[in-house]
């Protein structure tokens, strides 16, 4: 009787112990897991940053490619697509909880939330706010992650929330292992970005 009272408490404690940890990370492959957490507190460290290059969608009703120019800085983002799906020119702006997307010859829409608006403006399920970490290389950290890492310790697959994301190559720009090559699959569209310049910036807080 005595050890039937312990047993609640003691699941209890556990329990809350499991979720002190937060949501983990599944790493498999050739990769050393030591020098990954290495690399990852790197490049999670970058806070701000410019890319540019191009980008391909295929979705079940539209296909096609554009140009990306992506700014971030800190919290902040600025997406601007051009061309693809032949919809024009499209950009998304804004901070975590207020987004405004612009769409040539549509207007201005705006929602707290990037995926609602992308969604509900462009029709697509696209996670937007994941997307500032797989673009880094890094699993969002807010969901569980299934790690596939290469022989160099970066991610080479990456598997969370019903995506997958694959790491084709990567290059160095300032001293930082950053993807050049990344194809996305998941919730009917498959993404493909081709990163032409990166510029990584340390922020700081």
């Amino acid at each position: 009787m005595k050890l039937h009272h312990l047993i609640a408490p003691l699941l209890a404690v556990l329990l809350v112990g499991c979720a002190g940890f937060g949501p983990r990370e599944s790493v498999e492959g050739p990769g050393n897991t030591s020098a990954w957490k290495t690399h990852k507190a790197e490049i999670t460290a970058l806070d701000g940053w410019q890319i540019s290059g191009k980008i391909g969608i295929r979705a079940p009703q539209d296909s096609g490619s554009g140009t990306l120019f992506w700014l971030q800085r800190q919290d902040y983002f600025d997406i601007r697509l051009s061309g693809p799906l032949g919809r024009g020119a499209t950009r998304l702006t804004g901070r975590p909880d207020a987004v405004s997307l612009e769409v040539a010859g549509q207007g201005r829409f705006e929602a707290d939330s990037p995926e609602a608006l992308v969604e509900a403006q462009l029709g697509w399920q696209l996670p937007v706010s994941h997307l500032l970490w797989w673009v880094r290389g890094l699993p969002a950290p807010d969901s569980r992650s299934r790690l596939g890492l290469d022989s160099e310790s970066r991610l080479a697959r990456l598997e969370q929330d019903g995506w997958q994301v694959e790491y084709l190559s990567y290059r160095s720009e300032d001293g930082y292992a950053l993807p050049e090559r990344i194809k996305l699959q998941g919730r009917d569209l498959q993404i493909t970005l081709v990163i032409k310049d990166w510029q990584p910036r340390q922020l700081g807080h």
